[in-house]
């Protein structure tokens, strides 16, 4: 069979853009297919697997059905970039909640089969010798659980075996089908089941294509913060020694301590007459100014992240000779669903920021979601008064007036309903809120009471969030009371943040696919934040199209909603110079362009933001 053969075969099968296709890739050995309806499944033994997967994406462009984004890795290496996928790790993630989602585990609690029990692969012997090509055996055991030596990738070794693991991909993915259509009270969970598999590719290209930065930028960065580069742990040495020599200067004369001890830090700090009941960052900021000790402290404690996380070392392992930093995403954390990465580019520190600069010939277009989280709530919620609070470009402006409150005690009180707060401002305004907007506080509180019953939950798009493993049962009546009630803080926090990270992998994948027409190409996602490079001549255009996909993935997370969501939306060289656009008098966004990517000074401009 040719190439085009493939093709022909696949659409003679009745196969059409969108229609499911699984696929089980192996470079170097071969590859295997099987059309949703189970009609079609066959096997290539051609060097050139991409080849075929890459001519089968332009003439059908099928949403391809793989277990894991490691099918799409090699795909991505070799210069093949699919347009979408069902993923079938993050769909059961989606489904069971938590991170784990190896094959024998999804296909046994999609059978509602016991986890506890999954069989292990045992070591060869003359009764359980398994041939080499894989395909002796199918795949299913008569207990009705797979082989663990085909989850273990068995399959892998031959063209046939990678035929029978596609097949068993796509009955898969029908069975993740169904049961995201059971879930009749998360009537957009089976949407959320593509985005969230296009958001986990695009966290296999943030992977493999890299945060572009300058590497000069960055180690001056570095030298500022711990020092030139050391040669040998002699100097390395040194340095520690000199940061930890400018703190101890203003200690009590003859205090020895290891400033790396929280406890020995306390309790210099008591004898400097600053009692602290422990030395978290945001404390010591707290009292900035008020004694040398900590003012050098908080110096410190920023050359000592440099130093250990963000040094020399780092930049090392993760910056390679193009210029690009790189860590490996995935698209959920295992809790919430929040996008993540490794190599610390989810807490790189804000002074690193200015390293990271666009390609020569390119700017980032950088776009922030506005209050987020309590829009999503009045979203989420259907609380019409909260609903119409969205509609002010600062949501905090009329809830302040609704509560009479000034506009920060208002924030407080709207953030500490969500995230748990039973002290301070927040509290006391606790009252005004369930007065003025009771649906959503009503959903806030149904929350926290499922979660400190142990109750799991699902979040607005139908992510489990299990809540009977949060948290260890108390040894005593307190200690359980304890324990209750940090899940129910954490479920209540955990629907509105698990809400909000749907609504923004949705934007990211709406991005993805709409930007690839201008050569915008993703490079961070942050939290609620995009940071898009694209060519200098497109930036204007591209500008606007985040705000225009913003809008498009709201109508389609939450159709019918009248919430209003807004990015404040900047074109910039560098990271570091990203600020939140300007707001027009007539609610139109803009956003300032770099002279240097345009010839000289000027504005992008969108359209009025549409309410959805």
């Amino acid at each position: 069979m040719t190439d085009a053969d493939v093709v022909e075969e696949l659409r003679g099968a009745g196969v059409r853009r969108g229609d499911l296709v699984a696929l089980a890739l192996v470079p170097g050995v071969g590859l295997g297919m099987a059309a949703a309806s189970g009609a079609l499944s066959w096997s290539c033994e051609a060097e050139g697997t991409s080849v075929v997967v890459g001519l089968v994406e332009d003439a059908l462009r099928p949403r391809w059905v793989w277990w894991s984004t490691e099918t799409a890795v090699p795909l991505i290496r070799s210069g093949v970039r699919v347009a979408t996928c069902w993923d079938i790790a993050a769909v059961h993630r989606l489904l069971f909640g938590g991170w784990r989602a190896d094959p024998a585990r999804v296909w046994a609690q999609l059978h509602h089969l016991p986890v506890g029990t999954l069989p292990t692969t045992a070591p060869p012997d003359l009764f359980n010798y398994d041939s080499d090509d894989g395909d002796s055996e199918g795949p299913v055991r008569p207990d009705g659980y797979l082989r663990p030596e085909w989850a273990g990738g068995a399959w892998a070794r031959t063209p046939g075996g990678a035929r029978r693991w596609a097949e068993l991909a796509s009955k898969v993915a029908g069975l993740q089908q169904a049961s995201l259509a059971e879930l009749k009270d998360r009537p957009m969970a089976g949407a959320r089941a593509r985005s969230e598999s296009t958001a986990e590719l695009l966290c296999a290209e943030l992977s493999a294509d890299g945060l572009p930065m300058d590497r000069a930028v960055a180690q001056e960065i570095v030298a500022s913060s711990v020092g030139p580069r050391p040669h040998t742990g002699i100097e390395a040495a040194d340095q520690r020694a000199q940061r930890d020599a400018e703190v101890l200067r203003h200690a009590p004369a003859g205090e020895q301590v290891d400033l790396r001890n929280p406890a020995q830090v306390r309790s210099l700090l008591a004898k400097a007459g600053i009692e602290l009941p422990d030395t978290r960052a945001w404390r010591l900021r707290a009292l900035a100014g008020t004694h040398p000790l900590v003012d050098s402290l908080l110096v410190w404690r920023k050359a000592e992240r440099v130093a250990t996380t963000y040094g020399y070392t780092w930049l090392d392992e993760h910056l390679g000779d193009d210029g690009r930093l790189r860590g490996l995403w995935t698209g959920s954390d295992g809790a919430a669903g929040r996008m993540t990465a490794s190599a610390g580019l989810h807490n790189m520190p804000i002074e690193m920021r200015a390293a990271v600069a666009a390609e020569a010939g390119h700017v980032f277009v950088r776009a922030d979601l506005g209050q987020v989280e309590p829009r999503v709530l009045a979203a989420v919620s259907g609380d019409k008064a909260l609903v119409r609070a969205t509609l002010d470009d600062d949501m905090y402006a009329p809830v302040a007036e609704q509560l009479e409150l000034d506009r920060g005690t208002a924030k407080v009180a709207v953030l500490g309903a969500m995230y748990g707060q039973t002290t301070g401002d927040g509290a006391r305004a606790l009252r005004r809120l369930e007065d003025a907007y009771p649906v959503a506080m009503a959903y806030l509180a149904d929350a926290y009471r499922s979660g400190q019953a142990g109750r799991d939950l699902r979040t607005y798009g139908g992510r489990l969030v299990p809540m009977s493993s949060v948290g260890a049962a108390g040894t005593g009546a307190s200690e359980e009371r304890g324990v209750a009630a940090a899940r129910g803080r954490y479920g209540r926090n955990a629907l509105v943040q698990g809400a909000a990270a749907e609504l923004f992998k949705v934007w990211a994948v709406t991005v993805r696919a709409r930007g690839a027409r201008h050569g915008a190409q993703i490079v961070l996602c942050l939290h609620d934040e995009l940071l898009v490079q694209v060519g200098a001549e497109s930036a204007v255009t591209v500008a606007q199209l985040l705000d225009d996909c913003l809008q498009e993935a709201v109508r389609h997370w939450a159709p019918g909603s009248s919430v209003r969501f807004l990015a404040d939306t900047a074109v910039v060289e560098r990271w570091s110079d990203a600020k939140g656009a300007e707001v027009l008098p007539d609610g139109r966004r803009k956003a300032e362009v770099p002279a240097a990517a345009t010839g000289g000074p000027q504005r992008a401009k969108s359209r009025p933001t549409i309410d959805t």
